[in-house]
């Protein structure tokens, strides 16, 4: 094989792998890109979220019975008698109060003419060594006020959604109605869930906090810089490496 061959061959495999360079860098950049723009979104989302439980809070309570058969923009004010079935405490895992992690207590709420409903009965601290609190769901007719709002968001669904405990109650990784009224033998249970009024004399600590165990809206702003500056400097290196000249 001649000098010039050699060269030439040696020449084309710096072009291959300035090609492949010059490709993974932009595709590194476009996906830092793409992220910061997630979180954008999901500052928007959230902002907006916030914007309508603001202007729920100050608007008059709607009927709870009314609001279920006929769903509206969420979330919603409400207020209605109903009663208290007899089912077992729904435990709701790895939520956290400030810097305390714990439970959420569930009950399900019979409301007149209307879906029976899972609702938020409040915070709970959960011991070190994962023993169950023991709590026991209201009985009767009862009077409820809150906020009516989706099931907290599931999260990826990994392993069963909940189960039976040894003292009757449940544990669920994740709120899913459905599931909860087929485990129950409840004919139905609506796909909204009533946050309880924190005013209310009866329930655990608990406030009308859209976005517990979740990131502020802040946060994911935060996070979409981090993502436009990485973008930002895998182009400038990109650039850098292309024009420096190799012997």
């Amino acid at each position: 094989m001649g000098e010039r061959a050699i060269i030439r061959r040696c020449g084309d495999g710096v072009v291959k792998r300035r090609v492949v360079l010059v490709l993974t860098g932009l595709c590194l950049a476009l996906a830092f890109a793409a992220l910061g723009r997630w979180q954008l979104g999901r500052e928007t989302q959230k902002r907006e979220l916030l914007a309508r439980a603001d202007a729920a809070l100050r608007a008059p309570a709607s009927d709870l019975a009314a609001a279920l058969a006929d769903p509206g923009p969420w979330p919603l004010r409400v207020r209605g008698r109903g009663r208290f079935l007899a089912t077992p405490v729904l435990w709701l895992d790895n939520q956290r109060r400030g810097d305390r992690v714990g439970l959420r207590m569930y009950c399900a709420f019979q409301p007149a003419d209307a879906a029976a409903l899972l609702v938020d009965m409040g915070w709970l601290p959960l011991a070190g060594d994962r023993r169950l609190p023991v709590e026991h769901c209201p009985r009767g007719d009862a009077e409820l006020a809150g906020l009516l709002v989706p099931p907290p968001a599931p999260g990826l669904a990994l392993g069963p959604g909940m189960q039976a405990q040894t003292d009757g109650s449940w544990l669920a990784l994740r709120l899913e109605p459905a599931a909860v009224a087929r485990a129950w033998a409840l004919p139905d249970l609506a796909a909204r869930v009533l946050r309880l009024d924190p005013a209310l004399p009866l329930g655990h600590e608990r406030d009308l906090d859209l976005l517990p165990n979740t990131l502020p809206p802040e946060k994911h702003r935060g996070y979409a810089i981090q993502w436009f500056g990485l973008s930002a400097a895998t182009l400038v290196i990109l650039i850098v490496l292309s024009l420096r000249r190799r012997p």
